[in-house]
């Protein structure tokens, strides 16, 4: 009876390896990066960290495309000027600017982005876009 239920497993392992090489890898060799830099509102901070670990990242991580985003606080600058409007910086990483562009259009993205932007001092913030050689 223990041989024919480790038979089982090893045959369902096999199979469950044999299907995920097929699936080509998610991220490519040069995928894009979005870089804000955020002034937060201090009385709001807490509201914009909570919305972005319970309802930013959620909705963009099911995005096609989607590789990784996060949220850094700004400790200091060890070399050079810290960025003016920016106590925070956000990195969003995408595949592609075309997947990371049907993304922003989404109507998920148009309501989940404001959670975060209404917690901003300013509007006007510094939006840089990277390739990753």
């Amino acid at each position: 009876m223990k041989r024919r239920t480790c038979l089982k497993t090893i045959l369902v392992g096999a199979g469950s390896l044999t299907a995920m090489s097929a699936v080509p890898a998610a991220t490519p060799e040069h995928p894009i990066q979005l870089h804000l830099d955020l002034s937060v509102d201090p009385a709001k901070e807490q509201e914009m960290l909570h919305n972005f670990k319970t309802i930013f990242r959620p909705a963009a991580s099911k995005q096609a495309g989607y590789i990784d985003v996060q949220m850094l606080k700004l400790r200091s600058a060890i070399q050079g000027k810290a960025p003016e409007a920016g106590s925070y910086r956000f990195v969003l990483t995408f595949v592609s600017e075309e997947l990371r562009q049907k993304w922003i259009a989404s109507a998920i993205h148009q309501k989940v982005w404001p959670t975060i932007e209404n917690t901003l001092k300013s509007k006007d913030y510094t939006v840089l876009l990277y390739d990753t050689p």
